[in-house]
């Protein structure tokens, strides 16, 4: 004998804000494998030489993939926001004994962020 189950609408997961922002960080996650694939076909351009390199320059320059570009890059943010967000739940820091609080905790992957952002853009525009 079987147990009656309510039909799942399709769109269930438009019903709270915080179910929207679950399905949507799950959505990122294909967002983020396309930028490893995008980096990993730049860095093979490079590596075949300025030719090759030129052609990845102008494949990159074309209105469709700018635009998916410009979409990975928010749902690239959306994963890092709320992965910044979870962090606290995720991880116990303790100094002399004491365990942060979760703002501190955020802050820090903030600011490290910056740091390493600011670096990098350092790196590539000197």
């Amino acid at each position: 004998m079987s147990t009656y189950q309510r039909p799942l609408a399709l769109f269930w997961w438009l019903e709270r804000r915080s179910y929207l922002l679950f399905v949507l960080r799950e959505l990122s996650a294909v967002f983020v494998g396309w930028f490893v694939i995008y980096l990993l076909l730049l860095v093979n351009a490079v590596g075949d030489g300025a030719a090759s390199y030129q052609d990845f320059l102008d494949w990159s320059g074309s209105w469709w993939v700018l635009t998916i570009n410009v979409i990975a890059m928010l749902f690239v943010l959306l994963h890092t926001i709320t992965w910044f967000a979870l962090a606290p739940r995720a991880m116990a820091v303790r100094v002399r004994g004491r365990r942060l609080p979760p703002a501190q905790i955020v802050a820090a992957h903030y600011l490290l962020w910056l740091l390493l952002s600011a670096f990098v853009a350092w790196l590539v525009l000197r």
